[in-house]
């Protein structure tokens, strides 16, 4: 997947189908006034709609959800205005984490 955000990822797909924002709206069952704000990162993509969304334009919904979260991320970030270190930060955390519920589940009581 080329770098984007997913409002940028969005649009891109809503084009590929030649859909308008009305129309994209509808089949999503979202608000029409919001589409624009979620394309332009104003507004955040219903994530209930997000199975939806990777069904009817047939994109990989893991991959959806990874782009999804990862701007949740990064808005997050900047907001407290974070350096990119934090990214490193929290790969190992996840890593950590994973590991530490892979050692608890393999444990007998």
């Amino acid at each position: 997947m080329k770098m984007t955000t997913f409002g940028e990822f969005l649009r891109k797909q809503r084009e590929s189908k030649e859909l308008t924002q009305d129309k994209f709206a509808k089949i999503l069952d979202i608000p029409s006034t919001d589409v624009s704000k979620i394309e332009r990162g104003k507004k955040k993509f219903p994530f209930t709609k997000l199975k939806k969304f990777s069904d009817f334009f047939e994109v990989d919904f893991n991959q959806a959800r990874d782009l999804y979260t990862a701007d949740i991320l990064v808005q997050q970030a900047r907001k407290y205005q974070c350096s990119d270190t934090v990214f490193a930060v929290a790969e190992a955390q996840s890593k950590y984490l994973r590991n530490k519920s892979a050692r608890q589940s393999k444990m007998d009581f």
